[in-house]
């Protein structure tokens, strides 16, 4: 099942700045073994309740081996930050990519 409360983390120290890092779950479009019908709807749910706060900075994540014009991570995020102020794009994987391909287009932001 999905739980929508967060696993905390706390660091005390008087040498750094408060902030909270919250790791989402990736969008899931098709339940897999006992996952609920509605996965795609519960995570949706999740995700956007913290990433529609003002004050949180975006990390979305998306593969380097896939289409950025589908990441489902990007479509969210543009969702609730469509000038893209507080969004950054993490391109991960960059080891799987096709031979022959490469991430300048991507790292330059010209897929974005």
């Amino acid at each position: 099942g999905i739980s929508g409360e967060p696993i905390r983390l706390t660091v005390y120290s008087p040498h750094v700045l408060d902030l909270t890092l919250v790791d989402l779950p990736g969008i899931t479009k098709v339940p897999v073994g006992d996952q609920p019908e509605d996965i795609e709807e519960q995570l949706r749910t999740i995700v956007l309740q913290y990433i529609r706060n003002p004050n949180s900075i975006i990390l979305s994540v998306t593969a380097a081996n896939t289409d950025l014009a589908t990441s489902e991570a990007l479509k969210l995020a543009r969702e609730v930050d469509a000038e893209g102020n507080r969004t950054l794009a993490v391109c991960t994987k960059l080891d799987l990519m096709d031979a022959g391909t490469t991430a300048d287009d991507l790292l330059s932001g010209k897929g974005l």
